[in-house]
């Protein structure tokens, strides 16, 4: 997922270190930069920006006033050269408070918090009746979830694979694919897999077929799987 990034401070330096950040930090990409905070404001209304790095002191209007302003799906992490700030950013549900001069690992430290919030907030705001959101390079996409056969995972992300669709590729740990849906007749067969159990017409050599793919099953979670289909008896 490619994190769409902004950042406000009044130091025309401090923004070039934080670009020079953003820069070479695979999946971020930068939206904008400004030293106005009034311009931000105007920004933020009007490009998608995912995560905004915000400078405290500011003229015109300082970080925590304009923080109060923004959109809440706006994330944002303060950066300030002074410590009193820190109490109060984090009564406004920053990601993280960076105190100057900032280090390029404490910027990544922050900008991590952002990929292990996401998923989370995913699992906890887009689950929508027969209906899923998932977040795809910054959209949300609408998806029935009788469609889904399967999900692969791929270290910090998962594949979602529907009938008749492409694949999604989406922010998420396999732990919180398969909380978000286990009630949903979902199941984990193997450490790199979920299957959607509504789905599953054959079974062969311990794998699930879903048309030219073969899912394998582990021996983790073949006697729960085995015993899930008795239940329904689709075995003898």
């Amino acid at each position: 997922m490619l994190i769409k990034s902004y950042i406000v401070d009044d130091e025309p330096l401090a923004v070039k270190l934080l670009e020079s950040y953003v820069a070479k930090t695979p999946n971020m990409e930068l939206v904008g930069s400004t030293t106005s905070s009034i311009k931000a404001m105007q920004d933020i209304a009007e490009k998608e920006i995912d995560l905004l790095f915000l400078d405290i002191e500011m003229p015109e209007m300082n970080g925590v006033e304009l923080c109060k302003l923004i959109p809440r799906s706006v994330k944002v992490i303060f950066t300030t050269a002074y410590t009193q700030y820190a109490v109060e950013s984090y009564r406004l549900n920053a990601l993280d408070y960076l105190l100057k001069p900032i280090s390029y690992s404490n910027f990544i430290s922050a900008a991590n918090k952002f990929r292990r919030e996401e998923p989370e907030e995913l699992s906890q705001k887009m689950l929508q009746g027969d209906t899923i959101f998932i977040k795809s390079e910054s959209k949300y996409k609408r998806v029935s979830i009788k469609d889904i056969l399967y999900i692969e995972g791929l270290k910090d992300y998962v594949k979602i694979y529907m009938a008749n669709q492409s694949p999604i590729v989406s922010l998420m740990t396999m732990k919180h694919a398969e909380e978000m849906l286990s009630k949903n007749n979902f199941m984990r067969v193997h450490r790199s897999y979920i299957v959607n159990l509504d789905n599953v017409n054959l079974v062969e050599r311990n794998r699930i077929v879903f048309g030219k793919e073969y899912i394998p099953i582990s021996d983790t979670y073949k006697d729960k799987f085995m015993e899930i289909l008795s239940l329904n008896n689709l075995t003898q």
